[in-house]
């Protein structure tokens, strides 16, 4: 087991200018993670293949791992024509993610901000073909370099482990598998423990994030609260210091033997920098005392 982290966990000092992508990998190192996961919002690397190349040999060279690459996606198409430009940006990124020589990258299937309207069973039957055909086009573009690509539960439409579970089944691809994020079930009113006991098998990556959770007719107040699919309230916290059963899904990732890498993803109101310090720590120690 790697603990590493997310470049998104560190998007509010990305953003103010404070740390470029390279300094993320040195602060990576210099405070205990083995990987890095590479969000690419605050920076681009597609477009920008001197910067790829930069980020690859700086990792190599302070012995940072780079695990998974990240990236918004939407094969829920208008027109076949925006469906095949679609799949053709995100077979660039495949060739990114080559580039970079990583082997595990995650896509996502429809649009993050949606509708109610979309959240429903129906829409996503309705819908299930695209994101099927999408899917396979990709994990099979890149099974040639040896590429696992993988869905998230992540994005409100396919966020729930058996729509997770059913995409993964309909595409049907040996490279295609789930990374799978420990906080995210909450986003559609899911308990954590039950989406990781039943898509835990699936994965091949895991995110521990933490929330902190308000039921829909007690409003928390002011601060970076979201809503979920069915009106109750999250906010992202410290691992281990929100409303998740972390100890409890650590003793039932440990058990079930997985042993690859694990990422931190940090959200919440506390300095990115020092929530995600604590998370690494907190998690690596969790990990150390399940039985």
């Amino acid at each position: 087991m790697k603990i590493g982290l997310s470049t998104y966990s560190l998007l509010p000092a990305i953003k103010a200018g404070e740390m470029s992508i390279l300094d993320v990998i040195q602060w990576i190192a210099d405070n205990g993670g083995e990987h890095m996961e590479i969000v690419p919002y605050g920076f681009t690397l597609v477009d920008n293949p001197e910067l790829a190349d930069s980020v690859r040999e700086k990792a190599k060279s302070v012995g940072i791992e780079l695990s998974n690459y990240s990236m918004p996606a939407n094969f829920v198409q208008a027109t076949d024509e925006a469906f095949e430009a679609e799949v053709a940006r995100v077979k660039q990124h495949v060739d990114l993610v080559a580039r970079l020589g990583m082997k595990h990258m995650r896509h996502d299937v429809t649009a993050f901000t949606i509708s109610p309207e979309q959240m429903t069973i129906g829409w996503f039957e309705n819908s299930l073909p695209q994101i099927v055909q999408g899917s396979r086009l990709i994990a099979d573009y890149a099974a040639r370099y040896g590429i696992t690509t993988t869905i998230e539960n992540h994005g409100f439409s396919v966020q729930a482990s058996d729509r997770v579970q059913r995409v993964l089944l309909a595409v049907g691809r040996p490279n295609f598998k789930t990374t799978l994020d420990v906080g995210n079930f909450m986003c559609v009113d899911e308990s954590s423990i039950i989406g990781v006991k039943k898509n835990l098998p699936y994965a091949s990556l895991v995110h521990f994030k933490d929330f902190y959770f308000r039921p829909y007719d007690q409003p928390p107040g002011g601060g970076n609260w979201f809503r979920t699919a069915h009106g109750n309230y999250l906010r992202g916290a410290i691992i281990g210091h929100g409303d998740i059963d972390i100890r409890r899904i650590v003793k039932l990732i440990k058990e079930s033997g997985y042993n690859g890498y694990v990422t931190i993803e940090f959200e919440g109101m506390e300095e990115c920098r020092l929530g995600s310090k604590i998370g690494m720590d907190n998690l690596r120690r969790l990990w150390e005392e399940a039985k």
